[in-house]
């Protein structure tokens, strides 16, 4: 009996549940940035190519006032926007196209998988040309890096969908528009919201690098700048910004992924 109860494994119904532990990430920052502050203040570090978290603090904050740190911000998320959801809208569509019908799928996979690993931001010179040197190349930039992984993302998603739940929808009568409203499009959603996050990361990339190449305006624009100034506060501060974009990116993605999935 004794030999039992030491054998006897622990009840864990619950299975592997999601969750998060809120004060975690921040602790770990508090924890880089006083690490980072201390080195610094303790001149581990050189000051002229890696500035303490206050100094560019400090660089952020004047930025702020002289207001060029929300111009260079409006202007990148201008960008951003529009060319995420003018790659977003077409690579749904045809991601859609090529998982539910089998022609869309023989002429569409082939294309993206030659076409997907080409570096777009190789292409922007070839924008430049067709759209000039203004905004349209840019947001086409963006449009075309966002649009193959959104491709690839809803048609993963769309293909897999289980078979069973679209026959049982089948046997109920239902038609094809209401098997796509009610089945295929929740089914996929998990795997398209997965995308936006791949996708979102890679507008922001080309963003940068774009405005690096072409802007006047923009936070890689800011960050070239300051970089061949060598104001290394500066420099840092843009990159501090650009984390923080990708950290709210992230948290709105969070907060839809929360309402457009509670059925889960």
């Amino acid at each position: 009996m004794s030999d039992v109860a030491k054998n006897t494994v622990t009840f864990r119904g619950g299975g592997f549940v999601p969750g998060t532990r809120r004060w975690a990430p921040w602790l770990a920052f508090l924890v880089i940035i006083a690490c980072w502050e201390a080195a610094s203040q303790l001149r581990w570090l050189p000051a002229l190519f890696m500035p303490a978290p206050s100094e560019v603090v400090k660089a952020l904050h004047v930025l702020m006032v002289d207001g060029k740190l929300v111009a260079h911000v409006v202007a990148s998320l201008k960008r951003i926007v529009s060319g995420w959801i003018l790659g977003s809208i077409a690579g749904i569509t045809l991601g859609f196209m090529m998982g539910i019908f089998v022609l869309a799928r023989s002429v569409g996979l082939p294309i993206v998988s030659a076409l997907f690993p080409i570096p777009k931001i190789a292409l922007l010179p070839l924008f430049i040309l067709w759209f000039g040197i203004g905004e349209p190349s840019k947001v086409a930039t963006i449009a075309l890096g966002v649009f193959f992984p959104t491709v690839v993302s809803a048609f993963s998603a769309v293909d897999n969908v289980s078979r069973n739940l679209i026959r049982m929808a089948q046997s109920f009568g239902l038609s094809t528009r209401m098997i796509v409203l009610k089945v295929i499009l929740p089914g996929a959603m998990p795997g398209i919201l997965a995308g936006f996050r791949i996708s979102s990361s890679i507008a922001l990339i080309l963003v940068v690098a774009a405005e690096m190449i072409g802007a006047d305006t923009g936070i890689g624009a800011f960050v070239l700048a300051a970089g061949n100034l060598m104001q290394i506060d500066q420099l840092i501060a843009g990159v501090v910004l650009l984390s923080m974009l990708g950290l709210s990116v992230s948290a709105l993605l969070s907060f839809a992924e929360k309402i457009v999935l509670r059925w889960r």
